[in-house]
Protein backbone atom coordinates (compact mmCIF):
# COMPACT_ATOMS: atom_id res chain seq x y z
CA UNK A 1 0.00 0.00 0.00
CA UNK A 2 3.40 2.45 0.58
CA UNK A 3 3.79 2.17 -2.83
CA UNK A 4 0.28 3.00 -3.62
CA UNK A 5 0.03 6.10 -1.92
CA UNK A 6 3.25 7.54 -3.47
CA UNK A 7 1.55 6.71 -6.49
CA UNK A 8 -1.51 8.52 -6.02
CA UNK A 9 0.42 11.98 -4.09
CA UNK A 10 0.23 13.13 -7.84
CA UNK A 11 -3.34 12.36 -8.64
CA UNK A 12 -3.64 14.22 -12.08
CA UNK A 13 -0.31 13.39 -13.70
CA UNK A 14 -0.74 9.98 -12.76
CA UNK A 15 -4.34 9.96 -14.23
CA UNK A 16 -2.76 10.81 -17.32
CA UNK A 17 -0.39 8.12 -17.02
CA UNK A 18 -2.73 5.56 -16.18
CA UNK A 19 -5.26 6.47 -19.63
CA UNK A 20 -2.33 6.23 -21.65
CA UNK A 21 -1.19 2.46 -20.00
CA UNK A 22 -5.37 1.72 -20.65
CA UNK A 23 -4.95 2.16 -23.98
CA UNK A 24 -2.45 -0.72 -24.34
CA UNK A 25 -5.21 -3.03 -23.45
CA UNK A 26 -6.20 -2.59 -27.18
CA UNK A 27 -4.87 -3.99 -30.49
CA UNK A 28 -1.90 -4.27 -31.46
CA UNK A 29 -0.28 -4.53 -27.92
CA UNK A 30 -3.12 -6.17 -25.98
CA UNK A 31 -1.89 -5.85 -22.76
CA UNK A 32 -4.58 -6.54 -20.60
CA UNK A 33 -3.85 -7.17 -17.21
CA UNK A 34 -1.84 -3.67 -17.33
CA UNK A 35 -5.24 -2.01 -18.83
CA UNK A 36 -7.18 -3.31 -16.00
CA UNK A 37 -4.29 -2.27 -13.25
CA UNK A 38 -4.55 1.12 -14.95
CA UNK A 39 -8.55 0.96 -14.92
CA UNK A 40 -8.08 -0.32 -11.12
CA UNK A 41 -5.68 3.05 -10.11
CA UNK A 42 -8.02 5.09 -11.87
CA UNK A 43 -10.68 4.20 -9.73
CA UNK A 44 -8.67 4.31 -6.36
CA UNK A 45 -8.05 8.46 -7.43
CA UNK A 46 -11.98 8.88 -8.07
CA UNK A 47 -12.93 7.25 -4.63
CA UNK A 48 -10.05 9.40 -2.98
CA UNK A 49 -11.42 13.00 -4.62
CA UNK A 50 -13.64 15.32 -2.22
CA UNK A 51 -14.99 17.52 -5.12
CA UNK A 52 -17.36 17.24 -7.98
CA UNK A 53 -14.86 19.25 -9.94
CA UNK A 54 -11.88 17.24 -9.16
CA UNK A 55 -13.76 14.03 -10.06
CA UNK A 56 -14.19 15.22 -13.70
CA UNK A 57 -10.90 16.36 -14.25
CA UNK A 58 -9.32 13.17 -13.16
CA UNK A 59 -11.36 11.28 -15.24
CA UNK A 60 -10.83 13.90 -18.42
CA UNK A 61 -7.05 13.25 -18.04
CA UNK A 62 -7.26 10.11 -17.87
CA UNK A 63 -9.55 9.84 -21.20
CA UNK A 64 -7.57 12.52 -23.19
CA UNK A 65 -4.41 10.59 -22.47
CA UNK A 66 -6.18 7.17 -23.37
CA UNK A 67 -7.85 8.50 -26.76
CA UNK A 68 -4.49 10.21 -28.00
CA UNK A 69 -2.52 6.99 -27.46
CA UNK A 70 -5.40 4.40 -28.57
CA UNK A 71 -5.70 6.53 -31.75
CA UNK A 72 -2.45 7.63 -33.00
CA UNK A 73 -3.41 6.01 -36.13
CA UNK A 74 -5.36 8.99 -36.95
CA UNK A 75 -2.18 10.82 -38.01
CA UNK A 76 -1.10 8.58 -40.47
CA UNK A 77 -4.38 9.26 -41.71
CA UNK A 78 -3.71 13.24 -42.01
CA UNK A 79 -0.52 12.28 -43.35
CA UNK A 80 -2.36 11.13 -46.95
CA UNK A 81 -2.98 14.88 -47.52
CA UNK A 82 -1.11 16.87 -49.27
CA UNK A 83 -2.50 20.09 -48.12
CA UNK A 84 -1.91 19.58 -44.86
CA UNK A 85 1.52 19.66 -42.29
CA UNK A 86 2.38 16.95 -40.32
CA UNK A 87 1.88 18.71 -37.16
CA UNK A 88 -1.77 18.50 -37.90
CA UNK A 89 -2.27 15.39 -37.43
CA UNK A 90 -0.88 15.22 -33.83
CA UNK A 91 -3.34 18.33 -33.12
CA UNK A 92 -6.13 16.21 -35.06
CA UNK A 93 -5.74 14.13 -32.71
CA UNK A 94 -5.36 15.82 -29.67
CA UNK A 95 -8.25 17.74 -30.81
CA UNK A 96 -10.66 14.78 -30.99
CA UNK A 97 -9.38 13.25 -27.93
CA UNK A 98 -9.95 16.31 -25.53
CA UNK A 99 -13.61 16.01 -26.91
CA UNK A 100 -13.66 12.44 -26.26
CA UNK A 101 -12.17 12.35 -22.98
CA UNK A 102 -15.86 14.62 -21.54
CA UNK A 103 -17.39 11.18 -21.68
CA UNK A 104 -14.70 9.55 -19.22
CA UNK A 105 -15.24 12.71 -17.06
CA UNK A 106 -18.44 12.57 -16.94
CA UNK A 107 -19.29 8.69 -16.40
CA UNK A 108 -16.00 9.21 -13.25
CA UNK A 109 -18.45 12.26 -11.90
CA UNK A 110 -21.65 10.46 -11.91
CA UNK A 111 -19.85 7.31 -10.75
CA UNK A 112 -18.50 9.77 -8.06
CA UNK A 113 -21.62 11.08 -7.20
CA UNK A 114 -23.40 8.05 -6.30
CA UNK A 115 -21.04 6.81 -4.07
CA UNK A 116 -20.09 9.41 -2.07
CA UNK A 117 -17.11 7.25 -0.80
CA UNK A 118 -18.27 3.77 -0.60
CA UNK A 119 -15.91 2.11 -2.99
CA UNK A 120 -18.32 -0.95 -3.38
CA UNK A 121 -20.84 2.16 -4.69
CA UNK A 122 -18.27 3.14 -6.73
CA UNK A 123 -17.13 -0.25 -8.31
CA UNK A 124 -21.07 -0.53 -9.33
CA UNK A 125 -21.41 3.01 -10.43
CA UNK A 126 -18.93 3.11 -12.59
CA UNK A 127 -19.46 0.08 -14.21
CA UNK A 128 -22.86 1.81 -14.95
CA UNK A 129 -21.69 4.78 -15.71
CA UNK A 130 -19.32 3.61 -18.43
CA UNK A 131 -21.29 2.09 -20.21
CA UNK A 132 -24.12 5.08 -20.61
CA UNK A 133 -20.76 7.23 -21.46
CA UNK A 134 -19.62 4.55 -24.20
CA UNK A 135 -23.56 4.42 -25.51
CA UNK A 136 -23.30 8.37 -25.49
CA UNK A 137 -20.13 8.53 -27.09
CA UNK A 138 -21.26 6.42 -30.12
CA UNK A 139 -23.98 8.56 -31.18
CA UNK A 140 -23.86 12.22 -29.90
CA UNK A 141 -22.77 14.36 -32.76
CA UNK A 142 -23.02 11.11 -35.51
CA UNK A 143 -21.06 9.01 -32.89
CA UNK A 144 -17.08 7.45 -32.66
CA UNK A 145 -17.03 4.20 -30.42
CA UNK A 146 -13.75 3.09 -31.71
CA UNK A 147 -11.99 1.19 -29.13
CA UNK A 148 -14.74 0.53 -26.33
CA UNK A 149 -13.55 -1.17 -23.15
CA UNK A 150 -15.28 -4.40 -24.42
CA UNK A 151 -12.72 -5.20 -27.38
CA UNK A 152 -9.26 -5.57 -24.58
CA UNK A 153 -11.41 -9.04 -24.01
CA UNK A 154 -10.97 -10.56 -27.40
CA UNK A 155 -7.50 -12.15 -26.36
CA UNK A 156 -7.61 -14.80 -28.74
CA UNK A 157 -7.95 -15.52 -32.15
CA UNK A 158 -9.59 -18.46 -31.67
CA UNK A 159 -11.61 -18.18 -29.02
CA UNK A 160 -13.87 -15.43 -28.28
CA UNK A 161 -13.58 -15.72 -24.23
CA UNK A 162 -15.06 -13.40 -22.36
CA UNK A 163 -16.27 -11.33 -25.03
CA UNK A 164 -18.78 -14.30 -25.81
CA UNK A 165 -20.74 -12.26 -23.26
CA UNK A 166 -21.31 -9.49 -25.62
CA UNK A 167 -24.39 -11.83 -27.53
CA UNK A 168 -26.23 -11.02 -24.24
CA UNK A 169 -24.61 -7.55 -22.76
CA UNK A 170 -23.71 -5.99 -26.04
CA UNK A 171 -20.44 -4.10 -26.65
CA UNK A 172 -21.01 -1.24 -24.20
CA UNK A 173 -22.46 -4.03 -21.59
CA UNK A 174 -19.15 -5.82 -22.24
CA UNK A 175 -17.41 -2.66 -21.53
CA UNK A 176 -19.03 -1.91 -18.00
CA UNK A 177 -17.87 -5.68 -17.30
CA UNK A 178 -14.23 -4.70 -17.73
CA UNK A 179 -14.71 -1.69 -15.69
CA UNK A 180 -16.00 -3.78 -12.80
CA UNK A 181 -13.62 -7.09 -12.81
CA UNK A 182 -11.10 -3.68 -12.88
CA UNK A 183 -13.14 -2.33 -9.82
CA UNK A 184 -12.30 -5.74 -8.30
CA UNK A 185 -8.73 -5.00 -7.71
CA UNK A 186 -9.33 -1.37 -6.76
CA UNK A 187 -11.70 -3.14 -4.20
CA UNK A 188 -9.07 -6.01 -3.11
CA UNK A 189 -6.06 -3.17 -2.08
CA UNK A 190 -7.99 -2.45 0.57
CA UNK A 191 -8.94 -5.66 2.26
CA UNK A 192 -7.10 -5.47 5.54
CA UNK A 193 -6.18 -9.25 5.68
CA UNK A 194 -5.25 -12.15 2.91
CA UNK A 195 -8.53 -14.91 2.93
CA UNK A 196 -9.80 -16.29 0.08
CA UNK A 197 -12.38 -13.43 -0.31
CA UNK A 198 -9.40 -11.33 -1.75
CA UNK A 199 -8.02 -13.79 -3.83
CA UNK A 200 -11.27 -14.22 -5.69
CA UNK A 201 -11.11 -10.40 -5.99
CA UNK A 202 -7.77 -10.58 -7.47
CA UNK A 203 -8.10 -13.80 -9.53
CA UNK A 204 -11.64 -13.97 -10.87
CA UNK A 205 -11.33 -10.74 -13.26
CA UNK A 206 -7.94 -12.79 -14.65
CA UNK A 207 -9.82 -15.91 -14.46
CA UNK A 208 -12.97 -14.72 -16.98
CA UNK A 209 -10.46 -13.12 -19.19
CA UNK A 210 -8.68 -16.56 -19.83
CA UNK A 211 -11.08 -19.66 -19.45
CA UNK A 212 -12.29 -20.94 -22.98
CA UNK A 213 -15.72 -20.75 -24.66
CA UNK A 214 -15.08 -23.64 -26.76
CA UNK A 215 -17.30 -21.78 -29.62
CA UNK A 216 -18.87 -24.63 -32.31
CA UNK A 217 -17.30 -24.63 -35.35
CA UNK A 218 -19.82 -25.15 -38.48
CA UNK A 219 -19.39 -24.79 -41.90
CA UNK A 220 -21.73 -23.22 -44.87
CA UNK A 221 -21.97 -24.31 -48.45
CA UNK A 222 -21.77 -20.90 -50.16
CA UNK A 223 -17.75 -21.02 -51.40
CA UNK A 224 -15.96 -17.89 -51.43
CA UNK A 225 -12.97 -16.15 -53.07
CA UNK A 226 -11.83 -13.24 -50.51
CA UNK A 227 -9.22 -10.92 -51.92
CA UNK A 228 -6.18 -8.80 -50.37
CA UNK A 229 -4.83 -6.49 -53.09
CA UNK A 230 -2.47 -4.38 -51.09
CA UNK A 231 -3.17 -1.34 -52.58
CA UNK A 232 -1.03 0.86 -50.74
CA UNK A 233 -3.18 4.13 -50.20
CA UNK A 234 -0.44 6.16 -52.38
CA UNK A 235 -1.58 3.87 -55.19
CA UNK A 236 -5.01 4.90 -55.08
CA UNK A 237 -5.98 8.01 -56.39
CA UNK A 238 -2.42 7.80 -58.92
CA UNK A 239 -4.40 7.35 -62.70
CA UNK A 240 -0.88 5.71 -63.76
CA UNK A 241 -1.08 2.65 -61.50
CA UNK A 242 -4.72 1.99 -61.82
CA UNK A 243 -4.26 -0.73 -64.48
CA UNK A 244 -1.72 -2.46 -61.89
CA UNK A 245 -3.71 -2.73 -59.34
CA UNK A 246 -6.91 -4.34 -61.04
CA UNK A 247 -4.87 -6.50 -62.62
CA UNK A 248 -3.13 -7.85 -59.41
CA UNK A 249 -6.27 -7.91 -57.87
CA UNK A 250 -7.72 -10.32 -61.10
CA UNK A 251 -5.31 -12.63 -60.91
CA UNK A 252 -5.80 -13.15 -57.58
CA UNK A 253 -9.78 -13.78 -58.26
CA UNK A 254 -9.22 -16.06 -60.89
CA UNK A 255 -11.89 -19.10 -60.53
CA UNK A 256 -10.21 -22.49 -59.61
CA UNK A 257 -13.75 -24.54 -60.67
CA UNK A 258 -15.20 -23.49 -63.97
CA UNK A 259 -19.34 -22.09 -63.41
CA UNK A 260 -18.54 -22.74 -59.60
CA UNK A 261 -21.28 -20.71 -57.73
CA UNK A 262 -19.25 -18.26 -55.24
CA UNK A 263 -18.82 -14.48 -54.47
CA UNK A 264 -15.61 -13.06 -54.47
CA UNK A 265 -14.85 -10.41 -52.24
CA UNK A 266 -12.89 -7.20 -53.15
CA UNK A 267 -11.96 -4.08 -50.44
CA UNK A 268 -13.60 -0.55 -50.71
CA UNK A 269 -11.76 1.61 -52.71
CA UNK A 270 -10.00 -1.41 -55.13
CA UNK A 271 -12.12 -0.78 -58.58
CA UNK A 272 -11.08 2.90 -60.02
CA UNK A 273 -13.92 2.37 -62.75
CA UNK A 274 -17.00 4.20 -62.67
CA UNK A 275 -19.63 1.29 -63.56
CA UNK A 276 -22.62 3.04 -64.04
CA UNK A 277 -23.73 5.23 -67.27
CA UNK A 278 -24.59 8.99 -68.49
CA UNK A 279 -22.05 10.54 -66.08
CA UNK A 280 -20.04 13.28 -68.05
CA UNK A 281 -17.31 12.27 -70.23
CA UNK A 282 -14.83 13.93 -68.21
CA UNK A 283 -15.45 12.02 -65.20
CA UNK A 284 -14.44 8.66 -67.13
CA UNK A 285 -11.31 9.77 -68.29
CA UNK A 286 -8.84 8.62 -65.61
CA UNK A 287 -10.56 4.96 -65.30
CA UNK A 288 -9.02 1.82 -66.51
CA UNK A 289 -11.95 2.06 -69.46
CA UNK A 290 -12.23 5.85 -70.30
CA UNK A 291 -15.68 6.68 -71.32
CA UNK A 292 -17.50 3.09 -71.54
CA UNK A 293 -18.35 1.49 -68.03
CA UNK A 294 -20.03 -1.13 -70.00
CA UNK A 295 -16.51 -2.59 -71.04
CA UNK A 296 -15.39 -2.22 -67.85
CA UNK A 297 -18.48 -4.85 -66.12
CA UNK A 298 -17.86 -6.84 -68.64
CA UNK A 299 -14.36 -7.36 -68.83
CA UNK A 300 -14.82 -8.05 -64.50
CA UNK A 301 -17.65 -10.45 -65.82
CA UNK A 302 -15.13 -12.62 -68.04
CA UNK A 303 -12.25 -12.79 -65.60
CA UNK A 304 -14.42 -13.60 -62.11
CA UNK A 305 -16.11 -16.00 -64.87
CA UNK A 306 -19.89 -17.37 -65.16
CA UNK A 307 -21.89 -18.25 -61.80
CA UNK A 308 -19.49 -16.21 -59.86
CA UNK A 309 -20.38 -12.80 -58.05
CA UNK A 310 -17.90 -9.70 -57.00
CA UNK A 311 -18.94 -7.60 -54.59
CA UNK A 312 -16.79 -4.35 -54.25
CA UNK A 313 -16.34 -1.03 -52.98
CA UNK A 314 -17.23 1.58 -55.87
CA UNK A 315 -18.34 4.96 -55.58
CA UNK A 316 -21.27 6.43 -57.53
CA UNK A 317 -21.77 9.69 -58.62
CA UNK A 318 -25.25 11.79 -58.09
CA UNK A 319 -25.84 13.92 -60.98
CA UNK A 320 -28.12 17.48 -60.76
CA UNK A 321 -29.15 19.01 -64.61
CA UNK A 322 -26.25 16.74 -65.83
CA UNK A 323 -23.79 18.30 -63.15
CA UNK A 324 -22.17 16.24 -60.69
CA UNK A 325 -23.67 17.53 -57.24
CA UNK A 326 -22.28 14.73 -55.17
CA UNK A 327 -21.68 11.45 -54.96
CA UNK A 328 -22.14 7.84 -52.66
CA UNK A 329 -19.46 5.91 -51.14
CA UNK A 330 -20.94 2.15 -52.02
CA UNK A 331 -20.71 -1.23 -52.35
CA UNK A 332 -21.72 -3.23 -56.08
CA UNK A 333 -21.85 -6.55 -56.87
CA UNK A 334 -21.21 -7.76 -60.21
CA UNK A 335 -22.19 -11.07 -61.67
CA UNK A 336 -20.13 -12.96 -64.46
CA UNK A 337 -22.46 -11.27 -67.53
CA UNK A 338 -21.33 -7.91 -66.55
CA UNK A 339 -24.46 -7.15 -65.26
CA UNK A 340 -24.55 -4.61 -62.42
CA UNK A 341 -26.66 -6.87 -59.82
CA UNK A 342 -27.12 -4.65 -56.59
CA UNK A 343 -25.81 -1.76 -55.03
CA UNK A 344 -25.48 -0.56 -51.55
CA UNK A 345 -25.36 3.42 -50.63
CA UNK A 346 -22.76 4.17 -46.95
CA UNK A 347 -25.03 5.69 -44.60
CA UNK A 348 -22.27 6.68 -41.71
CA UNK A 349 -19.96 8.62 -43.43
CA UNK A 350 -16.19 9.46 -41.89
CA UNK A 351 -16.21 12.92 -40.89
CA UNK A 352 -12.98 14.78 -42.62
CA UNK A 353 -12.89 11.52 -45.12
CA UNK A 354 -16.02 12.01 -47.01
CA UNK A 355 -17.90 15.19 -45.66
CA UNK A 356 -16.49 17.81 -43.63
CA UNK A 357 -19.03 19.11 -40.88
CA UNK A 358 -19.13 22.73 -40.71
CA UNK A 359 -17.62 23.16 -43.90
CA UNK A 360 -18.29 26.93 -43.96
CA UNK A 361 -15.92 27.29 -40.79
CA UNK A 362 -13.40 25.15 -41.03
CA UNK A 363 -12.53 25.24 -45.06
CA UNK A 364 -11.26 28.42 -44.20
CA UNK A 365 -8.85 27.63 -41.73
CA UNK A 366 -7.60 25.19 -43.72
CA UNK A 367 -9.25 22.27 -42.35
CA UNK A 368 -10.33 19.93 -45.14
CA UNK A 369 -11.17 16.19 -45.92
CA UNK A 370 -8.21 13.69 -45.58
CA UNK A 371 -8.08 12.04 -48.77
CA UNK A 372 -8.69 14.05 -52.73
CA UNK A 373 -11.42 15.11 -53.91
CA UNK A 374 -13.82 18.18 -53.52
CA UNK A 375 -17.25 16.32 -53.72
CA UNK A 376 -18.66 15.73 -50.85
CA UNK A 377 -20.51 12.15 -50.28
CA UNK A 378 -24.15 12.20 -49.52
CA UNK A 379 -25.30 9.28 -47.10
CA UNK A 380 -27.84 5.82 -47.77
CA UNK A 381 -30.57 5.38 -45.68
CA UNK A 382 -29.06 3.31 -43.60
CA UNK A 383 -27.91 -1.25 -42.98
CA UNK A 384 -29.59 -3.48 -46.05
CA UNK A 385 -29.67 -6.93 -46.65
CA UNK A 386 -29.65 -7.28 -49.98
CA UNK A 387 -31.25 -10.30 -51.33
CA UNK A 388 -29.09 -12.32 -54.49
CA UNK A 389 -30.60 -15.48 -55.21
CA UNK A 390 -27.72 -18.15 -54.77
CA UNK A 391 -25.41 -16.03 -53.56
CA UNK A 392 -27.55 -15.44 -49.99
CA UNK A 393 -28.78 -12.77 -48.47
CA UNK A 394 -25.77 -10.68 -47.85
CA UNK A 395 -25.60 -7.30 -44.78
CA UNK A 396 -23.62 -4.73 -46.30
CA UNK A 397 -21.36 -2.64 -43.99
CA UNK A 398 -18.92 -0.17 -45.67
CA UNK A 399 -15.29 0.14 -43.70
CA UNK A 400 -15.95 2.37 -40.69
CA UNK A 401 -19.83 1.47 -40.37
CA UNK A 402 -18.71 -1.50 -39.07
CA UNK A 403 -18.03 -0.34 -35.87
CA UNK A 404 -21.24 1.51 -34.25
CA UNK A 405 -23.13 -1.83 -32.11
CA UNK A 406 -26.29 -2.15 -33.07
CA UNK A 407 -26.55 -0.58 -36.43
CA UNK A 408 -25.29 -3.11 -38.68
CA UNK A 409 -28.17 -4.87 -40.12
CA UNK A 410 -31.95 -4.01 -41.70
CA UNK A 411 -34.78 -4.24 -38.80
CA UNK A 412 -36.80 -7.37 -39.93
CA UNK A 413 -34.35 -7.95 -42.72
CA UNK A 414 -31.73 -10.55 -40.91
CA UNK A 415 -29.19 -11.42 -43.37
CA UNK A 416 -27.11 -14.63 -43.75
CA UNK A 417 -23.54 -12.42 -43.38
CA UNK A 418 -21.90 -9.28 -43.19
CA UNK A 419 -19.75 -7.93 -45.88
CA UNK A 420 -17.59 -5.32 -44.69
CA UNK A 421 -15.12 -4.06 -47.33
CA UNK A 422 -12.46 -1.21 -46.10
CA UNK A 423 -9.89 1.03 -47.01
CA UNK A 424 -7.49 0.43 -43.82
CA UNK A 425 -4.35 1.32 -45.82
CA UNK A 426 -4.64 5.26 -44.10
CA UNK A 427 -4.90 3.87 -40.78
CA UNK A 428 -1.07 2.78 -39.85
CA UNK A 429 -0.22 -0.36 -37.99
CA UNK A 430 -2.73 0.37 -35.07
CA UNK A 431 -6.00 1.03 -37.08
CA UNK A 432 -5.92 -2.03 -38.81
CA UNK A 433 -6.26 -4.75 -35.93
CA UNK A 434 -8.71 -1.95 -33.57
CA UNK A 435 -10.81 -2.15 -37.01
CA UNK A 436 -11.16 -5.82 -36.88
CA UNK A 437 -11.27 -6.20 -33.33
CA UNK A 438 -14.85 -4.20 -33.67
CA UNK A 439 -15.85 -6.22 -36.50
CA UNK A 440 -15.53 -9.16 -34.67
CA UNK A 441 -17.74 -8.04 -31.48
CA UNK A 442 -20.40 -6.98 -34.02
CA UNK A 443 -20.22 -11.15 -35.37
CA UNK A 444 -20.57 -11.94 -31.70
CA UNK A 445 -23.30 -9.60 -30.84
CA UNK A 446 -25.32 -10.52 -33.73
CA UNK A 447 -24.63 -13.88 -34.32
CA UNK A 448 -23.54 -13.60 -37.86
CA UNK A 449 -20.43 -14.11 -40.10
CA UNK A 450 -18.61 -10.92 -40.56
CA UNK A 451 -16.03 -10.65 -44.11
CA UNK A 452 -13.97 -8.43 -44.40
CA UNK A 453 -11.78 -7.56 -47.92
CA UNK A 454 -9.57 -4.76 -47.08
CA UNK A 455 -6.99 -2.96 -49.51
CA UNK A 456 -4.14 -3.56 -46.92
CA UNK A 457 -4.81 -5.28 -44.36
CA UNK A 458 -6.50 -7.13 -41.89
CA UNK A 459 -8.81 -8.79 -44.33
CA UNK A 460 -10.88 -11.71 -42.16
CA UNK A 461 -13.39 -14.22 -42.14
CA UNK A 462 -15.20 -14.32 -38.48
CA UNK A 463 -17.66 -16.93 -37.89
CA UNK A 464 -21.28 -16.10 -35.86
CA UNK A 465 -19.13 -16.49 -32.70
CA UNK A 466 -16.20 -13.39 -33.38
CA UNK A 467 -13.65 -16.68 -34.12
CA UNK A 468 -11.31 -15.86 -36.98
CA UNK A 469 -11.50 -18.38 -39.63
CA UNK A 470 -9.37 -16.60 -41.97
CA UNK A 471 -7.17 -13.87 -42.82
CA UNK A 472 -4.65 -11.73 -44.48
CA UNK A 473 -1.81 -9.81 -42.97
CA UNK A 474 -0.81 -6.24 -43.57
CA UNK A 475 0.57 -5.05 -46.41
CA UNK A 476 -0.01 -8.67 -48.25
CA UNK A 477 -1.74 -9.59 -51.74
CA UNK A 478 -2.89 -12.73 -50.73
CA UNK A 479 -6.47 -14.24 -51.36
CA UNK A 480 -8.63 -16.98 -49.22
CA UNK A 481 -10.91 -19.51 -50.26
CA UNK A 482 -13.49 -21.77 -48.27
CA UNK A 483 -16.95 -21.74 -47.35
CA UNK A 484 -18.96 -18.68 -45.60
CA UNK A 485 -19.58 -19.77 -42.04
CA UNK A 486 -23.45 -20.17 -41.29
CA UNK A 487 -25.17 -17.81 -39.09
CA UNK A 488 -26.35 -18.82 -35.75
CA UNK A 489 -29.39 -18.00 -33.92
CA UNK A 490 -30.54 -14.36 -33.11
CA UNK A 491 -28.93 -13.68 -30.21
CA UNK A 492 -30.51 -11.28 -27.36
CA UNK A 493 -28.40 -8.66 -28.77
CA UNK A 494 -30.02 -9.19 -32.00
CA UNK A 495 -33.08 -9.03 -30.48
CA UNK A 496 -32.98 -6.07 -28.38
CA UNK A 497 -29.86 -4.19 -29.57
CA UNK A 498 -28.54 -1.78 -27.23
CA UNK A 499 -31.41 -1.51 -25.23
CA UNK A 500 -29.64 -4.28 -23.33
CA UNK A 501 -26.79 -2.84 -22.39
CA UNK A 502 -28.95 0.31 -21.03
CA UNK A 503 -30.91 -2.14 -19.27
CA UNK A 504 -27.67 -3.78 -17.63
CA UNK A 505 -26.18 0.01 -17.03
CA UNK A 506 -29.24 0.56 -14.82
CA UNK A 507 -29.30 -2.25 -12.86
CA UNK A 508 -25.83 -2.07 -12.28
CA UNK A 509 -26.59 1.68 -10.76
CA UNK A 510 -29.02 0.72 -8.82
CA UNK A 511 -27.00 -2.07 -6.85
CA UNK A 512 -24.91 1.02 -6.42
CA UNK A 513 -27.66 2.96 -4.89
CA UNK A 514 -28.55 -0.50 -2.67
CA UNK A 515 -24.91 -0.28 -1.78
CA UNK A 516 -24.49 3.07 -0.12
CA UNK A 517 -27.71 2.85 1.49
CA UNK A 518 -26.48 -0.23 3.09
CA UNK A 519 -23.34 1.46 4.49
CA UNK A 520 -25.16 4.19 5.48
CA UNK A 521 -28.04 2.15 7.53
Amino acid sequence: MHAVRRLLAHPRKLAMALGAVAAMGFEPLGLWPLALAALALQLELIGRTGEAREAFLLGWLFGAAHFIVGLNWIVTAFGYQAAMPAWMGWTAVTGLSLYLAVWPGLAMLAAWWIARGNRYALALAMAGCWTLGEWLRGWVFTGFPWNPLGAMTLVSEADPRLAYLAKGLGTYGLSGLVMLLAAAWMVALHRRRADWRGAVLVLAPLALFLIPTAPERREGTLPYTLVQPDARQEDLHDPSRFEATFQRAMRLSQARQPGQTRIVLWPESALPDYLQPGYPAGWYASTTYAGDPLLARERIGRLIGPGSLLITGNDRLELENGRVAGARAGITAIDGQGQIRATYDKAHLVPYGEYVPLKWLLVPLGIDRLVPGDIEFWPGPGPRTIELGAWGRIGMQLCYEIIFPGKVTQPGHRPDFIFNPSNDGWYGDWGPPQHLAQARLRAIEEGLPVLRSTTTGISAVVDADGVIRESIPLRTAQRRDGLVPPAAAPTWFARAGNALSLGWAIILLGLSVIARRRQRG
